[in-house]
């Protein structure tokens, strides 16, 4: 006999994205039910980016740049 398949099984997801459903509309569009920048903040604290890896001007929670205070002072008096 065929194994019967069950369809109301969700895949097993982490904690913070229980409840995250994502579907593409007739027009191709991503609707979602969570906020996009929730999405990337999860995705910068627990995916690896290869590319992003070495680099030392990056915040390994938040995945953006850091910028030297240095720098925001110059720009600052410049203006």
């Amino acid at each position: 006999m065929a194994k019967k398949k069950s369809e109301d099984k969700r895949p097993k997801v982490d904690p913070e994205l229980t409840g995250f459903d994502i579907k593409i509309d007739s027009f191709g569009e991503i609707k979602t039910n969570f906020d996009i920048d929730k999405i990337n903040q999860f995705l910068n604290r627990k995916v690896d980016d290869k590319k992003l890896r070495d680099r030392d001007d990056i915040n390994k929670d938040t995945g953006r740049v850091m910028r030297d205070e240095e720098s925001e002072d110059e720009k600052e008096e410049g203006n």
